[in-house]
């Protein structure tokens, strides 16, 4: 199943994270921070962004969650998303799951633009991204320092909902979060992963 993450998946979620930390440069963190540290930011995301996980028997195969784009008041409508899949689960469409149904939740929720930034070169998340309907917009040239070398980030948006209508505020995720829908959304992801 797709649901939102909890206490007892904050070590698995920790795991994933760990090599793309420590073995890349998709992460722009020098180490990896501690289990502590990294529970405590699933939690402040989650108060305003949904954090979602991919369960398979009881195992976290991937997760994906939403977080602010910048914080003055005229960005609301855009959130930043990243999505990490366990190697186990590469290829079988974990990260197309999570995806789909955390674009939904934020469409629900008021957001109108994705924003996804990847290191470059990334052939297969620029891939994965351009088959979600993302569109590149730019690159940030050079604007990060690990392992010895400067890297160049490439951003990706992706436009949901009406933006055509005036927005209304966005709901944050804490206020959704037990809705219908949202269950809904979970459950149509993972329809995609189990295909």
């Amino acid at each position: 199943m797709i649901r939102l993450a909890n206490s007892k998946d904050y070590k698995s979620i920790h795991e994933i994270y760990k090599p793309f930390v420590e073995s890349t440069a998709i992460s722009f963190e020098f180490s990896m921070p501690s289990l502590s540290e990294y529970s405590k930011r699933i939690d402040e995301i989650q108060v305003d962004y949904p954090w979602l996980v991919l369960d398979i028997n009881g195992q976290v195969a991937g997760y994906a969650y939403a977080s602010k784009h910048r914080k003055r008041a005229a960005y609301q409508w855009a959130a930043e998303v990243s999505v990490y899949v366990d190697k186990t689960y590469y290829r079988k469409h974990a990260a197309t799951a999570l995806y789909h149904a955390l674009s939904s939740i934020l469409e629900m929720m008021g957001v109108r633009m994705l924003l996804a930034g990847i290191t470059l070169p990334n052939e297969a998340s620029v891939r994965f991204h351009e088959s979600m309907g993302f569109e590149p917009i730019g690159i940030y040239k050079n604007i990060g320092f690990k392992f010895g070398k400067w890297h160049s980030v490439g951003w990706w948006q992706k436009e949901i909902g009406n933006i055509n209508e005036v927005p209304q505020t966005i709901a944050m995720f804490s206020q959704i979060q037990s809705s219908p829908e949202v269950l809904s959304a979970l459950e149509s992801g993972f329809k995609i992963f189990n295909k």
